[in-house]
């Protein structure tokens, strides 16, 4: 496993955000990517998504319905699953369409 402190967290959101942005760019309007971190932490999850929803003017769109059978999903749009919860490792799910050029 991958051992991380605190003080990695403002590297690995600028990682993810890249990362989120060039899978979006790589997608034709209407296409739909799928964001998955392996985080509890904000900043990498639904920060990431807020980030770059703002900056893009893609769509987030419901991911709870990938989880078919998973009790306690929360809210939505974006999914996050628990270890206390749901016997897993600590996943974020976030699902974005792109709307127009990127």
């Amino acid at each position: 496993r991958w051992r991380r402190q605190p003080s990695d967290v403002p590297e690995l959101v600028g990682l993810q955000r890249e990362l989120l942005l060039a899978a979006l760019r790589l997608v034709r309007p209407g296409g739909v990517v799928g964001y998955v971190a392996c985080s509890p932490h904000l900043a990498e999850t639904v920060g990431v998504v807020v980030a770059v929803v703002r900056d893009t003017g893609a769509e987030q769109l419901d991911a709870r319905p990938l989880f078919p059978g998973v009790p306690t999903l929360g809210d939505g749009p974006h999914v996050q699953l628990w270890p206390h919860r749901h016997g897993t490792d600590a996943m974020f799910c976030a699902l974005l369409r792109r709307t127009s050029t990127v």
